[in-house]
């Protein structure tokens, strides 16, 4: 009986784990299987547009043009005439079996780019004979197109995605294009749109013979989202040209939004070089590491420079919140500012000014050092506490959106450096004070900051006191962005009524101070130059190389509509290079055109080159490198 039992018993488990079995390839696997995995079922890509990118003023600075790439399903490929393939596709033998191999390896079953954007002639002419040839099929790709040689910083470019991306994310197929820098990257999302998918029945001839399933199974493309950017592409294209022949980085920020109007890295790239079948030849030039104009290196978002002088203006701000100065305190300058214990620690100031009160607005305006490192020395020392009172000193310079990445909408960058007391207690060994590190008063020492860093501080002082996070979205598909970290004040430390000081004092540079050769008639322009020192430490050894040339600016004083930050590497003085090339891009911005009173100005900065002085550097680098120096 018991034996009976159990043989019922086994027969009934076998039979519901048959029915089970049944039921899941009849109707669960038939219902919600994706037929892609099928042999007798040929799956086709709808690719959508991308979506197109204008500039602020619906300028059109990116569209679609089609291509033609021959895709494979290995587990469809039947035995060919390899040689016969190869010639049409004019490959060789070698190429098609790594081609062959790579696509197997990734997944039998799933299409994927075998060879990828065919001239259209080949494009005629395979398509009539593929058919022949089971597992192949010729797919329409979108790629770009870029109108403006201009901002391929900005926008970036797409490229293939690798099989690593392919196997985590279930949207993409190895072989498929998606953003890989800038907004491209950025906005993948909306940019891309969505794929639609048509099956296909087909018999042993691997002929179609209809719809699978009546097209239940099929979804429509939907078309990527069009961007608008805050970015003014004829003031970015006037930046680049005046950058040609230079290094460095611009960010020209609109203060009362945060909108980005132009953000230069020089020297750049055509963004059409990234695009079609010579996009592999041209990247490698591209970013070739051994290549020092570093093209695409975003100079504006991630090189890290000292500030210089412009950072005094920081000091002045956090030293008037401190109570430690007054806009009528007043400090001698003797030729520089003695400190420390030991001969020969002395900071040389060019002020001009010697043995007389100097008070803020003059400190500004003539860039006087001894006035910032007095100042300095009493904000970090305030309560005796050189530790204490570096972190509190930090804490001003950091609500400022310096030391940090700030938060913008573009995926390269640097948070630069702001030292705090731990770092020098460390160096140190608790044993210092703010004249160890006097440098910082006048934005070199351990200061680092980005050009966008410092164009954000110059929209904060416009503001006088707020800042928003800067940003380069500004639509999409024509609806103004809402989002919360680009639309939302952000307060600094410092009181509003310290700002005023400040400003007069940034609008004496241009009327009688290191500015005042490149007014422009009928524009207030506040702002402050800058000489950073460059150094290059390599196996341990300091050489001392050509200064970087900085500005940094807004106007017109009252409702300002532009803040601007320039470095130009080993540009020398901040009024010989960086200082024309900002007055000449706000009266561009404001004016719409360059008068002929400045004419002489645009040309000069068109025609200078600092391609010779580049040039010298290479040697001393490399004497640096092998300490023969």
């Amino acid at each position: 009986m018991q034996k009976s039992f159990l043989l019922y018993f086994l027969i009934t488990i076998v039979g519901v784990i048959f029915i089970g079995r049944l039921f899941q390839l009849q109707i669960v696997r038939n219902d919600s299987s994706d037929p892609i995995h099928s042999s007798a079922v040929k799956t086709e890509y709808d690719y959508p547009e991308r979506g197109y990118i204008y500039d602020r003023n619906g300028v059109l600075l990116v569209a679609n043009q089609l291509s033609y790439d021959v895709m494979i399903q290995p587990n469809q490929v039947q035995p060919l005439d390899t040689l016969e393939f190869c010639k049409l596709l004019k490959i060789d033998k070698e190429d098609f079996l790594k081609r062959f191999n790579k696509a197997d390896h990734y997944a039998s079953y799933l299409p994927s780019v075998f060879l990828k954007q065919l001239a259209k002639e080949d494009f005629a002419f395979l398509q009539e004979k593929l058919h022949k040839y089971h597992g192949f099929f010729i797919q329409k790709r979108i790629i770009r197109k870029y109108p403006i040689n201009a901002a391929a910083n900005v926008l970036g470019y797409i490229g293939e995605v690798n099989d690593q991306l392919a196997k985590t994310n279930t949207y993409y197929q190895a072989g498929e294009l998606i953003g890989k820098d800038g907004i491209e990257k950025q906005y993948e999302d909306f940019l891309r749109g969505r794929k639609g998918k048509k099956y296909f029945k087909r018999n042993n001839l691997n002929k179609i013979t209809g719809s699978f399933k009546n097209g239940e199974e099929d979804t429509l493309a939907i078309n990527g989202k069009d961007l608008t950017l805050t970015l003014d592409i004829k003031l970015q294209e006037y930046a680049q040209k005046l950058m040609i022949g230079k290094r460095g980085g611009i960010v020209a920020i609109e203060p009362s939004s945060g909108e980005i109007l132009a953000l230069v890295t020089a020297p750049s790239y055509d963004p059409n070089m990234l695009v079609g079948r010579k996009r592999s030849k041209n990247s490698a030039v591209l970013m070739d590491p051994d290549n020092l104009d570093k093209p695409t290196y975003d100079r504006g978002l991630k090189a890290s420079y000292p500030p210089g002088s412009p950072f005094k203006m920081m000091n002045a701000l956090i030293g008037l919140q401190e109570g430690v100065i007054t806009n009528s305190s007043h400090f001698y300058c003797y030729g520089g500012y003695k400190y420390g214990n030991r001969k020969g620690e002395f900071m040389k100031c060019h002020c001009g000014i010697y043995g007389k009160p100097i008070k803020l607005k003059t400190a500004i305006a003539k860039s006087c050092n001894s006035y910032f490192s007095n100042t300095y020395k009493l904000i970090v020392e305030k309560n005796h506490k050189p530790s204490e009172g570096l972190d509190n000193w930090a804490h001003h310079v950091k609500s400022f959106g310096l030391g940090n990445y700030l938060g913008y909408d573009l995926p390269q960058g640097s948070p630069g450096f702001i030292p705090v007391g731990k770092y020098y207690d460390d160096a140190y060994k608790y044993r210092w004070n703010a004249s160890t590190n006097i440098s910082n008063a006048i934005g070199q020492g351990e200061v680092q900051t980005t050009p966008i860093q410092l164009a954000n501080f110059t929209a904060a002082i416009a503001n006088k006191g707020f800042f928003y996070t800067p940003h380069i979205l500004k639509e999409v598909d024509k609806n103004a962005i809402d989002f919360p970290n680009f639309t939302e004040k952000k307060e600094t430390t410092i009181d509003k009524e310290h700002f005023n000081p400040v400003i007069e004092a940034m609008h004496e540079v241009f009327k009688t101070g290191t500015g005042s050769r490149v007014q422009v008639e009928g524009i207030e322009i506040c702002g402050k130059t800058g000489t950073s020192e460059n150094y290059a430490i390599v196996g341990g050894i300091r050489k001392k190389l050509e200064d970087h040339s900085i500005l940094v600016a807004f106007a017109p004083k009252d409702n300002p509509k532009i803040a601007i930050a320039i470095f130009v590497e080993n540009g020398g003085y901040g009024s010989t290079i960086a200082a024309p090339i900002t007055s000449l891009m706000i009266e561009k911005y404001l004016n719409g055109e360059i008068s002929k009173a400045t004419k002489y100005r645009e040309t000069r900065m068109l025609n200078i080159s600092l391609q010779t002085q580049y040039d010298k550097l290479i040697p001393k680098i490399e004497e640096i490198a092998s300490g023969t120096k």
